[in-house]
């Protein structure tokens, strides 16, 4: 049975990049808050999924948890471990913990190395062994994703983006890590190599016992394959529930609109069913709006509190888990807001 308690616990994470000005005067004159204010909880074991629009900070978080970029503020602690504290050696013994998959495998490939110097490269950082052990662990890896031990000897540009991608799972891997953040893993490949990555990661995860983090903007790939989602704009996460709960029935109005663009594959649902527009463009993270940082865009905006006063994550009363974002998410659950007419579309009927 898989046990339960947090393998990963973050409190308040802030990541802000400075804006600088001047030539002869390098100033800061600002910061891109890319993620600002974040907490969340990941179950030994499970797989929590991080969605949103890109530009909303989802991958600058996943860098943030592994401190492939430094925090502003904040805590990030692994199994007890504060990760934001740890320099120099006591970090590196901790990094093989805790890996990435990145979303472009073949730039994440250095391609003048050939695919047994990438699998071994990591081994011979953290666990210093004889050279043909490197080399039987770096092709037990591969075959346990699917790839040859041919594969070994050929280079990155040699395979397709579904094999190099497997073969970024397996450098992943390699290490035996506890907490993997999977980078949009697959955004970059065609829909049918997507399944058989998808796949191959809920078994490595049964097998390992392995905790992901999956970064992605595609739904049903998030669905698919979380057990907990959490909704993020603007570096914050408005929304967080168990998987089902979220795609049922959703409660903040940038999720509501977000899963009212999912295709249904039924006719006649998909004819009748109303889709919500969000007006204008993601607003700058170097100054977000007041109050509600949705509110710009949000079809149910009340101006009386969305424009001046910041709701809380909290917990909605009678959906244990189900964190939301917005003041007006239990009127919005019981029909009492409506979205604005002139933002809902409605598909003509047949």
């Amino acid at each position: 049975m898989v046990d339960t308690d947090d393998l990963l616990v973050v409190e308040g994470l802030e990541v802000h990049f400075p804006i600088r000005s001047g030539v002869v005067v390098d100033r800061t004159v600002g910061h891109v808050k890319a993620v600002d204010g974040v907490d969340l909880r990941v179950p030994r074991g499970r797989t929590y999924g991080l969605v949103g629009e890109s530009g909303c900070g989802k991958s600058t978080l996943g860098r943030a948890l592994l401190r492939l970029e430094q925090p502003t503020a904040g805590t990030v602690t692994l199994d007890g471990v504060d990760v934001t504290r740890l320099k120099g050696e006591p970090l590196r013994r901790l990094r093989r913990r805790m890996q990435m998959v990145f979303q472009d495998p073949l730039a994440s490939l250095d391609p003048r190395q050939s695919v047994q110097s990438l699998m071994i490269e990591p081994l011979r950082v953290h666990e210093p062994r004889p050279a043909a052990e490197l080399v039987a662990r770096a092709a037990e890896m591969l075959e346990l994703v699917g790839m040859p031990r041919s594969a070994l000897a050929k280079y990155p540009h040699e395979f397709s983006g579904g094999q190099r991608q497997r073969i970024g799972i397996a450098r992943a891997m390699i290490l035996n890590p506890e907490l993997v953040i999977a980078d949009e893993p697959v955004s970059a490949l065609d829909v049918s190599v997507q399944a058989q990555v998808i796949n191959l990661l809920e078994k490595l995860q049964q097998e390992f016992g392995l905790t992901y983090i999956v970064i992605a903007h595609d739904l049903a790939v998030v669905r698919h394959i979380s057990d907990r989602v959490g909704v993020m704009y603007l570096g914050r996460i408005v929304e967080e529930a168990d998987s089902d709960r979220l795609y049922a029935q959703p409660l903040h109005p940038y999720t509501i609109a977000l899963m009212s663009a999912i295709p249904i594959p039924d006719p006649e649902v998909e004819d009748s069913r109303e889709r919500i527009l969000l007006r204008g463009d993601l607003p700058s993270p170097a100054n977000p709006p007041s109050g509600c940082r949705f509110h710009t865009r949000c079809p149910y905006r009340q101006p009386t509190r969305c424009d001046d006063e910041v709701p809380r994550l909290r917990v909605i009363p009678g959906r244990p888990g189900h964190r939301v974002s917005c003041h007006y998410a239990e009127q919005i659950l019981d029909g009492a807001v409506q979205p604005a007419a002139s933002l809902v579309i409605e598909a003509a009927a047949g």
